[in-house]
Formats: structure tokens, C-alpha cells, sequence
């Protein structure tokens, strides 16, 4: 399948009509959401007959994408109830339902181990190191990680060294851009581009 051809499809998809500010719901575009995972595809191999789990996968687009590109096995999590359940309906559209499984609940009940970790974590403004704990639980239960965070050389560097404090290694960086439409009252423009880095880590053996 062509990148084009999945973002058409993920395009036709639904975001979670209830967004919520405090947990800094912003969601990954249909564009973004298929140049990850053609990198993570094409380029790594990190799909296709892999267990892979997307935390606080909101409407579902990376784990729904993932599924579609023939992953084994996909789990969706997310803490909001509204976001699993567009989610749900989404997985229907794209006619992967029956090879996703959604979680309600905290990233950081999550238990067990998967090839590969994919996630759109909040920023981190909001609620002040909430982009760190998702990065810790991907790092404690991922063999792989594709985790997207602000792009800034300070943010960077920061992130770099809570990987490596976690015994992960960045193998490769992307730099894209990350299409944000008006969602909250507080939004003054119809859509805002946010430049994000797009972070390859692999945990290195204990």
C-alpha cells in the first residue's frame, strides 16, 4: 500500500467529538499518522507481524494504520471513554475490527511486552512531565518506540536524556510537522502547525 493511499483512508476517519483540554487531546493528523507509520514500515520493518501497541491512541489513527499495514497484533489505549469509543467506530470504517483490541484505562497500568510502542503523548504543557510518563512506559514494556514530541533543540536534548535514562537509545530522529485544527474556544486560528520530532528509540537489553 502506498503512503497516499493510507492517508486517504485515515483521512475518512473520525476525531473524538469531546476532546478534552486538561489531558491535552491533540490529535495526530492523517498525514503524520502515515508518514510514521511508513517509517516505522518501509524503512524499519517495525510493522508487519509485530505485536504493537499504541498508548493514549485517542481516535485510534497510528493503531488503526498499524492494523491495516498487517501488524499481528494491535491494542489501542486510552484513559477517555469518548476518544475508544470514536475509536471503535473508526476501526469499523477501516474494516479492521477484528484485529484491534481498545483499552480504557492509564498508560501507566499498562503490563506486558511489545515489539513495538507507537505514540502521540500530550505535550507536556498542560500538565507539567505528562509527555515523560508515557515515554517511561513505552521504554518498560517496548522492544521499539516511535514516540513524537515538541521539536526544539532544548526539548530535545531533554528528551535524548531521559531515553538514554531509561536505557533506550535514539536510532533516529524525523523532523514533521503536525497539523492542529481548531478544537477549543481558546483556538483562534482555523489550524496551527506544530513542528514535532519524530523519535526511533530501541531499549537496549538489560
Amino acid at each position: 500500500m502506498r503512503k497516499k493511499h493510507l492517508e486517504i483512508i485515515l483521512s475518512k476517519l473520525k476525531i473524538s467529538p469531546k476532546l478534552k483540554w486538561e489531558l491535552e487531546q491533540y490529535p495526530i493528523s492523517p498525514d503524520t499518522a502515515a508518514e510514521v507509520l511508513f517509517i516505522a514500515s518501509q524503512v524499519y520493518n517495525d510493522i508487519k507481524d509485530r505485536k504493537i501497541i499504541d498508548l493514549g491512541c485517542g481516535s485510534g489513527f497510528l493503531a488503526i494504520g498499524a492494523a491495516i499495514l498487517g501488524a499481528k497484533e494491535v491494542i489501542g489505549v486510552d484513559l477517555d471513554l469518548n476518544a475508544v469509543k470514536t475509536a471503535k467506530k473508526n476501526a469499523k470504517t477501516a474494516k479492521v475490527e477484528d484485529k484491534i483490541q481498545w483499552v480504557i484505562g492509564d498508560v501507566t497500568s499498562i503490563t506486558g511486552k511489545f515489539d513495538v510502542v507507537l505514540q502521540n503523548p500530550p505535550f507536556g504543557v498542560k500538565k507539567r512531565g505528562a509527555d515523560i510518563l508515557f515515554l517511561k512506559k513505552a521504554l518498560e514494556i517496548g522492544r521499539v518506540i516511535y514516540t513524537l514530541h515538541k521539536s526544539s533543540e532544548k526539548n530535545r536534548k531533554f528528551i535524548k536524556n531521559k531515553i538514554i535514562n531509561e536505557k533506550g537509545e535514539v536510532s533516529a530522529i524525523f523532523q514533521m510537522n503536525l497539523i492542529i485544527p481548531r478544537l477549543f474556544n481558546f483556538h483562534y486560528k482555523k489550524r496551527h502547525i506544530v513542528k514535532v520530532d519524530l523519535y526511533r528509540v530501541v531499549k537496549n537489553d538489560d
